[in-house]
């Protein structure tokens, strides 16, 4: 049987950088809006968006199809892997 005095688990504590609203520039805001967001959020709306339209490979769910939209994010790529996207989202990003 499971002990109940097992210790609790610390909580992470956010990342304050990763709080601080930055600013999308013009590409990326037709992807996620134009308001100042923390980096977070915008990972959220990105995904927001990559789901709606479908972006996703249903085969290989770490590959992201492009649309003309997020050609412009991701440098005229027509495909990028989630952890090439983060890094190409950053170029995007006046923090």
């Amino acid at each position: 049987m499971a002990s109940e005095d097992a210790p609790e688990k610390k909580k992470r504590k956010p990342n304050p950088a990763l709080m601080k609203p930055v600013q999308p520039d013009d590409v990326l805001a037709k992807v996620v809006g134009a308001q100042p967001m923390p980096r977070s959020e915008i990972t959220k709306k990105l995904w927001d968006y990559i789901k709606k339209n479908g972006l996703q490979d249903q085969k290989v769910k770490t590959n992201i199809h492009a649309d003309a939209n997020l050609k412009a994010v991701f440098g005229g790529k027509e495909k990028v892997t989630m952890f090439e996207m983060t890094k190409l989202v950053s170029a995007h990003i006046k923090g």
